[in-house]
């Protein structure tokens, strides 16, 4: 008898998620489909921004009100994402999944029908808490498809969605809300919800994940004898990523909220050209993201280094634009403005990655659900910082703190590095 046919092998360790073995296939249909659903999700949140002028009217409301549905939304998540995992965390991913996007067109079909702007902000309460269970899922769900030396590749495939979100879906659902006004574009978001429900119903595999196992199904005596850890070594590791998602977020909003006051006042950019610059702003992170999946998605530990110092120097020159007697030029501040498109498009899908890497497979749903958490709040907290630099320190002021939190992050980075080393 061999030795490895005399030792019980335990189950509980093997990687619990229906992970497809190197040598299958990339699953680039659910990937994809995947993405479309990131980009919906997205599209939703953001919609708003776009409309707002037509919604404001419309309901009866200050602009600013309608702005702060974008907010309604995204301390939703802040609020709810973690206690949604946990409560959910034994149903099956690919049946909550298609059940999240079902209750996403619900939000939107409610956000068309709304009568009162306090209806609105109800169902995008709605819209926000399966926003928050459906990046819990997502997240990990790419890491589930494939084999971990995969997993940058396919996070960047499916965060693509995002991207193309910001790129694409608010410009073309915003257009769409001039022409047959806000509410049937809603209807509309609300319908392709539907379809994306159908998609990932079809192309998108089934996973089995780590919380939805019953012990008596787990095969092998060692793994129905092996207690259980307290408390899973990969959590401090996780916590920590989760913290230098956030801080690089609130540093990115803070400045990125208030961007166009910045070309316009600070570079000279004329209103007419701000969207050409965000739109150019967006292809740069496209290109980022091709980065992430070519080159930094199996080493993101050196593409999180590489990804935030040159944000961090990008936005420097930006800032030193606004100091008395620059001599930055106007081609090497737009380079400049584009190398931080570039660099920050290699973030989100960098640090989601570097924590599906670091997260053991037990307890990578929470994790997912923790990183969406810190997120959103990043950006809600990012936002209300800038507006309180803006109103009392300046414009000027607001690059600076950006390139400081960012500072702050590449040494937590770093940091992170040298605890899962050691744990390893």
């Amino acid at each position: 008898m061999s030795i490895t046919a005399s030792i019980p092998i335990q189950r509980a360790e093997e990687p619990p998620t229906g992970v497809i073995p190197l040598g299958r296939p990339f699953p680039w249909a659910g990937l994809i489909v995947l993405g479309a659903a990131v980009f919906l999700s997205i599209t939703s949140e953001m919609m708003p921004v776009g409309l707002l002028p037509e919604m404001s009217s419309s309901l009866g409301v200050a602009p600013s009100q309608v702005g702060l549905l974008v907010s309604w939304f995204a301390f939703t998540v802040v609020a709810t994402s973690t206690g949604l995992a946990h409560l959910t965390r034994r149903f099956p991913r690919h049946s909550l999944l298609l059940a999240v996007l079902v209750v996403f067109a619900i939000s939107n079909v409610l956000t068309a029908i709304a009568p009162s702007y306090e209806f609105v902000v109800a169902s995008r309460v709605l819209g926000g808490m399966a926003h928050g269970i459906f990046w819990s899922v997502v997240g990990a769900y790419a890491g589930h498809l494939v084999p971990k030396e995969q997993i940058g590749r396919a996070v960047a495939i499916t965060v693509a969605g995002g991207t193309l979100a910001f790129i694409f879906g608010v410009p073309v659902a915003t257009m769409i809300g001039h022409l047959l006004g806000w509410r049937p574009t809603f209807i509309l978001l609300a319908g392709l919800m539907l379809v994306g429900a159908f998609l990932v119903w079809r192309f998108v595999p089934r996973v089995t994940h780590h919380a939805g196992r019953h012990p008596r199904a787990q095969k092998g005596a060692a793994a129905s004898a092996a207690p259980k850890a307290r408390r899973d070594p990969t959590t401090a590791a996780v916590a920590l990523i989760c913290a230098i998602t956030a801080l690089t977020m609130v540093g990115h909003y803070t400045f990125y909220t208030y961007v166009t006051p910045f070309l316009t006042g600070g570079l000279g950019v004329t209103v007419a050209d701000v969207p050409a610059m965000l739109f150019a702003f967006g292809i740069a992170g496209a290109v980022g993201l091709l980065l992430v999946g070519t080159v930094f998605g199996p080493r993101p530990q050196l593409g999180l280094v590489v990804g935030i110092a040159a944000a961090a120097a990008a936005v420097a020159v930006l800032a030193i634009t606004q100091l008395p007697g620059s001599v930055v030029t106007m081609p090497v501040a737009i380079g400049a403005f584009m190398l931080w498109g570039l660099a920050f498009g290699t973030l989100p899908p960098l640090l989601q990655t570097r924590m599906l890497h670091t997260a053991s497979a037990r307890i990578r749903d929470t994790a997912s659900a923790w990183y969406t958490t810190a997120f959103n709040a990043g950006i809600g907290g990012g936002a209300l910082l800038g507006a309180l630099l803006l109103d009392t320190v300046g414009m000027n002021v607001i690059p600076w703190v950006y390139v400081a939190l960012l500072g702050l992050a590449l040494v937590l980075v770093i940091v992170t590095d040298s605890l899962s080393r050691r744990r390893a």
